[in-house]
């Protein structure tokens, strides 16, 4: 096999959501931009059938990609909007509930279909002159040196100013730039599904913390909601296995029946839940974005929003450095996306460890305490509209994409 050698400004090894996104935000400056992917997404599915991995996309995503031009194609398909959130505690009386209304918002965010996300984000870089897609890819050997090189396994050489690892939590990437990761197992599995219940949700996105882990209901625009089930992982093979109906009855206890019986489930799915951090996100020519720097427990929805902020911060410093003609991939350039984003990051990983250990404990002054926490936020207008901004994504200091 004859070996090729090209030359692009930018290689984003994994072109899902947050590798996607990036390269739309980065097109219009004129970089050459190539991504590398294992395989074209999914072009069409049934109506009736909602992907078993959706995300609460806050508003600041959402205004990256209204930005990005993908959002209209994004609602054709299915977008649901949220007015309303309730998380209440298994373990007693403590609950809160945000509503839009009261900080003047129409909606909180978005359940969205990650499949439908990432179909938006593809045919928009279809339709982009300087960036290449390439399908199925996969990549053999990283080299960083003067001038970072890829050789994939097809035998062909591209090379770049700076290659972009977004290739997700198990990144082979960030293994061949031997970069390590700090993090623990959380000895819990999540079940995902779509459900039929028998009263409508009413635009609410619900959970209820348990002592085995967080019971997610996120409303779909028909009426059905998207499960995130997190339990210890003897009891999820458990639930993997029951009938359709014993399943049903089960989520229907676990939800205390706050939609009234489920009448029916989809195919389920599972997947382990574990904290990873690496180490550094960055190597001279080389960086690290979305699950591939960082992967977080679900129970607030985040880890794509996270993902998505990192793509869009990325892309200003980038966007500033080429304008500036300083090398995209030096260290002084990726040193400012990595301060940045790690603390943010960190702050936002801690918060969900937090919660998770904090609601999962069942000695009796936390769960008092808990509650206790519960109902005092509810009542506090300040805490409360804080706690819904920073939910919606629009606290804080933000890419330029995303205000």
């Amino acid at each position: 096999m004859t070996e090729a050698k090209t030359e692009y400004d930018l290689v984003i090894v994994g072109g899902g959501m947050v590798g996607s996104a990036l390269a739309c935000a980065l097109a219009g400056v004129g970089l050459r931009i190539c991504i590398l992917e294992a395989r074209e997404p999914q072009r069409g599915w049934p109506s009736s059938e909602v992907d078993l991995r959706v995300s609460a996309l806050t508003r600041a995503s959402q205004r990256m990609l209204e930005k990005l031009q993908v959002w209209p194609r994004m609602a054709e398909m299915r977008i649901s909007p949220y007015t309303d959130m309730e998380v209440w505690d298994a373990g007693g009386n403590g609950r809160i509930r945000f509503n839009a209304a009261e900080i003047g918002e129409p909606d909180l965010g978005h359940i969205v279909e990650n499949r439908v996300t990432q179909l938006a984000l593809w045919e928009r870089l279809e339709a982009l002159p300087n960036v290449t897609l390439r399908y199925p890819a996969a990549v053999a050997e990283l080299v960083l040196d003067q001038r970072p090189t890829l050789l994939l396994q097809d035998g062909d050489r591209l090379s770049a100013e700076l290659i972009v690892a977004a290739d997700g939590r198990d990144s082979q990437l960030r293994e061949l730039a031997d970069i390590g990761t700090k993090g623990w197992d959380y000895d819990q599995h999540a079940i995902v599904a779509t459900v039929k219940p028998t009263l409508h949700h009413q635009r609410t996105a619900r959970q209820r913390f348990m002592p085995l882990g967080p019971l997610a209901l996120l409303p779909i625009d028909d009426g059905r909601c998207s499960i995130v089930w997190s339990t210890s992982p003897t009891q999820a093979d458990e639930l993997m296995a029951l009938s359709d109906a014993i399943f049903c009855a089960r989520l229907g206890e676990a939800s205390e029946q706050v939609l009234g019986e489920i009448l029916e489930v989809g195919p389920r799915g599972l997947f382990p839940l574990r904290l990873g951090h690496a180490e550094t996100y960055i190597r001279p020519g080389f960086v690290l974005v979305g699950d591939a720097a960082h992967a977080m427990h679900p129970l607030a929805g985040q880890g794509v929003n996270l993902g998505f902020m990192d793509a869009m911060t990325l892309a200003d410093v980038v966007i500033e450095a080429h304008g500036a003609a300083r090398g995209i991939g030096s260290m002084t350039t990726l040193r400012r996306y990595e301060r940045a984003r790690k603390g943010p990051t960190m702050a936002m990983l801690g918060a969900m460890d937090a919660f998770k250990r904090i609601f999962s404990n069942e000695v009796m002054p936390l769960r008092l305490m808990r509650n206790l926490g519960l109902d005092i936020a509810d009542r506090s207008g300040f805490i409360k509209h804080q706690l819904i901004r920073r939910a919606m994504g629009i606290a804080g200091d933000l890419p330029t994409l995303a205000r």
